[in-house]
C-alpha cells in the first residue's frame, strides 16, 4: 500500500496555551484539523472544499489523542498526517506532532470520519468522490 503523508508547520499562538504556558490539550484537536486540511490540498479530492461541494460530508466520528511532551508559545509544531486505508465507507488518519526546535514527539493521534448524506444519514457505501480519490492516489 502506498504511503500518503503530508507535513504542515504551525506556530503556537498565545490563545492556544494554558495557564502553565503549554499548549492547551484541546488546541491539539485544531492542529489535527489543520493537518487534514493540508493533506487535502496535497492530495486533492478529499479536502474539506471537495467534500463540501459533493454534498456528502465526513464528520469526525472517533478521535484518540496521546500527549507525550509539551509545546509552548512560539514553538513550531510539525504535524505529520498520514492516510490509513481501511475497508468500508470511512476516512482514517494517523498523526504525529513534533516540536520543530528539538524534534521531540509531542503528540500522537488517530481520527475516523464517517460519511453522511445531506440529511445526516449514515452512508454504508463509499461516496463516488472517495472511490475516485482512492483509485487515483492508492494505485501502485
Amino acid at each position: 500500500m502506498k504511503l500518503l503523508e503530508d507535513i504542515c508547520r504551525i506556530r503556537v499562538k498565545f490563545g492556544e496555551t494554558d495557564a502553565m504556558g503549554c499548549v492547551w490539550h484541546g488546541s491539539y484537536v485544531s492542529y489535527l484539523e489543520d493537518g487534514r486540511e493540508s493533506f487535502g490540498r496535497r492530495y486533492p479530492g478529499i479536502g474539506y472544499a471537495d467534500i463540501s461541494r459533493s454534498g456528502i460530508y465526513a464528520p469526525v466520528y472517533d478521535l484518540h489523542v496521546r500527549y507525550l511532551a509539551p509545546l509552548g508559545l512560539d514553538d513550531v509544531a510539525e504535524v505529520h498526517t498520514r492516510y490509513v486505508c481501511k475497508p468500508g465507507a470511512r476516512l482514517d488518519f494517523s498523526y504525529e506532532i513534533y516540536r520543530e526546535r528539538d524534534g521531540a514527539l509531542c503528540c500522537t493521534a488517530e481520527t475516523t470520519q464517517l460519511f453522511i448524506d445531506p440529511h445526516g444519514e449514515l452512508l454504508t457505501d463509499k461516496p463516488d468522490y472517495y472511490t475516485r480519490w482512492q483509485a487515483r492516489f492508492l494505485k501502485d
